[in-house]
C-alpha cells in the first residue's frame, strides 16, 4: 500500500513539486493529489497538477490507496450529508426542521450501510435491517421505485419514525445501491396526540403501521393509496398533511443523494465506486478487530434495571479480535411499550463498538463483522405478528430501553458510567395536532473527562426546539430552561447535570411523559463514583400552592394555567472522589 505524503501549504515555495499521492493542509481546504499527478507550487502560491501518465490509480481502478479511500469516505459521507440538508430544508414539521430528528445513509445493493452523516445513532444502526427486509421483500425492484415502511419488526425503530428507500439503478436496470431517510413524525396516530403513548398494550394502539408499501411505482406516484393508510384503521393521524410533506421531503432528500452517486460513478466508474464501498467497510472491521485485540481476554458482565424492575443483562466474551454479545437473561417481552427489537440492539451495539475506535471513520456495516450478537427472545426481541394488535408495544423500547443497553454495555466495557439513560419523551396535542420534543440530561463521567451538562445522550443526536419557535407555533410557554445544578453524580470525574425544562399550557390539551430513571434505579457510577439523581416530574395546577408529583408514565388533561416542570436526570460520576 503506497504511503501518502502531508505537507503544510505554508511551509512550501515556488518551484518545489510534490509526487502524489500527497495531501496538503492549509487552514480552510485541503487539496489532495493522486498517485500518478505531480503538484508543482508557482510564483504566487498557485498549484499546478500534472498527469505524469504513469498509470498509477487511473478512474476506474478498483485497487486500494489510503489517499484514494480517504478521498471517497468524505465523497459518501458529504452526500448522505447533503441529502440530510435537502431534508431539513424541504419539511415542513417542527420535528424535522427544527429539531434535526432525522437520519439519511447509503446502503450497498445488498442492503449494508456504507456511511452515513452524523444524525440519529438509533437510526442509524437499524436502518440497515430495514432496507435488507424491503429488498428481500421486493425481488423486483426497478428504476423509479420507493418505498416507505415505518414498521418495527421489519428493522424499524418504533411507527413515528417513518423510512423512505429508493433503489439506485444502472441505466441497464442493474441495482447499484440504495439512499434511505429515516424521520420521525410527530404524529402517525394512535391513542394519544403526539403518537408516543406511555401506556400502550400493542403496536396497534401505538399509531398507523404502513408495512412494506410501495410510494413510487416505476415513477408513478401512489400518495393517495399512502392517504388512505394514514387515515384508516382505529387510530389514524392527526396530521395528514404533515405526513405527506415530510415523505415528500424524505423522498427528495433520497433523490439528492441518488443524483449524486449517479454523477460518482459517471466521474470514476461504477466498478471503481463500488470497489471503494468495499474498501470502507473492509476498513471499519480492520479497524474494529485491531480496536478489540487492545481489550484484555474475558468475559465483561453488566446488568441494569429498567423503572419496573425489568432487568437488562449482558455478557461480552472477547477472544482475540473478535467478541459476542450475549443478552441471555433479559427480562421476558413486556405487557407494556419498553420491548426494544433486534434492529434497535444492533443499532446500540453498532453504537457502542464504534465508541473504541479512536479515530474517525464512518459508522458502517463492517463495524459488526467481527462482533456476534446472541439474542434469545426477551423485552429485547419480543416475537413478530402479521397482526400489529397482537405485536408487543415498542414505542418507548426505541427512546428508553436503547438508551439502558448504551448504558450497560459501557458499564461492561468500563468505559463510562451511565447517563440520563432516558429521552425524557414529552408530547402534547389535541384531535388537530401532535407536537413532540426529547429533552436533554447529563452524560455519564469516564476515566478521562467529567459528564457533559444538558446533552442529549448516546442514541439521540436531535436539538431542542427553540423557545421562540414552540411559543410562536404552540399553545404553551416555556417558563424555565436550565440546567439542573448539583445533579451529576460526584467521583474523580463528576457526571453531568440534567436540565430543568418548565412549561405552562395555554389552552386545554393532552400530554403525555414517558420518562425512565424515575425509579429505584437511579444512573450508576463507576469505580467508586456515585450515581446521577434521578428525574423528577412534577404539575402545578392552575390555582394550586404545591406542586404534585407525577410517576414516569403518566398521560394528563391539562387546563390553560396549568405548568408542568421535567426535572431530568444527571450522569453518574467515575472514580472516588478526592
Amino acid at each position: 500500500m503506497e504511503r501518502a505524503g502531508i505537507y503544510k501549504r505554508s511551509e512550501l515555495n515556488s518551484g518545489d513539486l510534490i509526487d502524489g499521492p500527497a495531501i496538503i493542509c492549509e487552514p480552510t481546504s485541503t487539496v489532495v493529489i493522486d498517485p500518478g499527478f505531480q503538484g508543482r507550487v508557482l510564483q504566487r502560491g498557485e498549484f499546478l497538477l500534472t498527469d505524469l501518465g504513469n498509470g498509477q490509480q487511473e478512474a476506474g481502478s478498483t485497487t486500494v490507496d489510503p489517499v484514494t479511500l480517504e478521498v471517497f469516505n468524505n465523497l459518501f459521507a458529504s452526500i448522505a450529508e447533503q441529502m440530510g440538508t435537502t431534508l431539513q430544508r424541504t419539511s415542513c414539521s417542527t420535528n424535522v426542521k427544527e429539531r434535526l430528528d432525522f437520519s439519511c445513509a447509503i446502503f450497498t445493493s445488498t442492503g449494508d450501510l456504507v456511511v452515513n452523516a452524523p444524525h440519529i445513532p438509533v437510526h442509524l444502526g437499524a436502518m440497515s435491517v430495514t432496507v435488507k427486509r424491503i429488498l428481500h421483500d421486493n425481488p423486483d425492484l426497478g428504476p423509479g421505485d420507493v418505498f416507505v415502511t415505518n414498521d418495527p419488526y421489519r428493522g424499524g425503530s418504533h411507527l413515528p419514525d417513518v423510512t423512505v428507500i429508493t433503489p439506485v439503478h444502472s441505466s441497464g436496470g442493474e441495482l447499484l445501491f440504495l439512499t434511505a431517510s429515516r424521520a420521525h413524525h410527530a404524529e402517525i396516530g394512535g391513542i394519544v396526540p403526539g403518537s408516543m403513548p406511555p401506556f400502550s398494550k400493542s403496536l396497534a394502539e401505538e399509531g398507523v403501521l404502513i408495512r412494506n408499501f410501495k410510494l413510487v411505482d416505476r415513477g408513478v406516484s401512489r400518495e393517495e393509496e399512502l392517504a388512505r393508510i394514514l387515515t384508516g384503521g382505529p387510530y389514524p393521524t392527526r396530521r395528514l398533511a404533515d405526513n405527506l410533506a415530510d415523505i415528500s421531503a424524505q423522498v427528495a432528500a433520497n433523490q439528492a443523494g441518488v443524483n449524486q452517486l449517479l454523477a460518482l460513478v459517471e466521474r470514476y466508474s461504477w466498478l471503481m465506486v463500488w470497489a471503494y464501498m468495499g474498501h470502507i467497510q473492509q476498513a471499519a472491521a480492520a479497524k474494529m478487530r485491531m480496536a478489540l485485540s487492545q481489550l484484555a481476554e474475558g468475559e465483561y458482565c453488566f446488568e441494569d434495571h429498567l423503572d419496573d424492575g425489568s432487568p437488562i443483562r449482558l455478557k461480552i466474551t472477547k477472544q482475540a479480535d473478535s467478541a459476542i454479545v450475549d443478552f441471555t437473561g433479559t427480562g421476558p417481552v413486556m405487557s407494556g411499550n419498553l420491548n426494544a427489537n433486534r434492529a434497535i440492539v444492533q443499532a446500540a451495539v453498532l453504537y457502542v463498538f464504534r465508541c473504541l475506535i479512536a479515530e474517525e471513520i464512518p459508522l458502517n456495516s463492517g463495524v459488526l463483522e467481527p462482533i456476534q450478537i446472541v439474542l434469545p427472545e426477551c423485552l429485547l426481541n419480543p416475537p413478530e405478528h402479521d397482526d400489529p394488535a397482537r405485536c408487543a408495544a415498542i414505542v418507548g423500547g426505541n427512546v428508553e430501553t436503547s438508551q439502558r443497553v448504551v448504558d450497560v454495555m459501557l458499564g461492561a466495557l468500563g468505559l463510562a458510567a451511565a447517563s440520563q439513560g432516558t429521552m425524557n419523551n414529552f408530547t402534547f396535542g389535541d384531535g388537530t395536532f401532535g407536537y413532540y420534543e426529547t429533552i436533554c440530561g447529563g452524560s455519564g463521567a469516564t476515566s478521562q473527562e467529567n459528564g457533559a451538562d444538558a446533552v442529549h445522550t448516546h442514541m439521540t443526536n436531535t436539538r431542542l426546539t427553540d423557545v421562540e419557535v414552540i411559543e410562536r407555533k404552540y399553545p404553551v410557554r416555556v417558563r424555565e430552561f436550565s440546567i439542573r445544578k448539583g445533579s451529576g453524580g460526584k467521583g474523580k470525574h463528576r457526571g453531568g447535570d440534567g436540565v430543568i425544562r418548565r412549561i405552562e399550557f395555554l389552552k386545554p390539551l393532552k400530554v403525555s411523559l414517558l420518562t425512565e430513571r424515575r425509579g429505584s434505579y437511579a444512573p450508576f457510577g463507576l469505580q467508586g463514583g456515585s450515581p446521577g439523581k434521578r428525574g423528577v416530574n412534577t404539575l402545578l395546577r392552575e390555582g394550586a400552592t404545591a406542586p404534585e408529583i407525577l410517576s414516569g408514565k403518566v398521560q394528563l388533561d391539562l387546563q390553560p394555567g396549568d405548568q408542568l416542570t421535567i426535572e431530568t436526570p444527571g450522569g453518574g460520576g467515575f472514580g472516588t472522589e478526592g
